[in-house]
């Protein structure tokens, strides 16, 4: 099965680490993480905005891949501190998605660059 790897991607900075931005495999797009991240490099903010800008950046690769929104079938969200940050996450996705994907949540010990949230996510074409 061929593979597309996805790197350079309009209005998603590049990233400092030695990866793809996503790779299409089949029908099927896997996405890396995404921070609030913006051309002049991170920017903090609140859990709910860090996520909004995860979001777009996750939307916009997805999109240059081919896929939309509507085709994310998994999210996995990274928190700081899941205690404090996942209402406000939650209520960011259900402004998002209208079908709400599989998702997993955890928090990790420490996020690039100090963030409050890192998304990934895999979307899916019907085949």
């Amino acid at each position: 099965m061929s593979r597309t790897f996805i790197s350079d991607v309009p209005g998603v900075p590049a990233s400092p680490s030695p990866i793809s931005h996503a790779v299409v495999v089949g029908n099927t797009c896997h996405i890396s993480g995404q921070l609030a991240v913006y051309d002049e490099g991170y920017r903090a903010g609140s859990a709910g905005q860090e996520a909004g800008r995860a979001f777009d950046l996750v939307f916009r690769v997805a999109d240059a891949a081919g896929f939309h929104a509507d085709d994310i079938v998994y999210v996995d969200i990274a928190f700081a501190d899941i205690e404090r940050d996942l209402a406000e996450v939650n209520d960011v996705c259900r402004q998002r998605f209208l079908r709400y994907p599989a998702r997993t949540v955890y928090e990790a010990a420490k996020l690039p660059f100090g963030a409050k949230i890192k998304i990934q996510a895999v979307a899916m074409k019907d085949s």
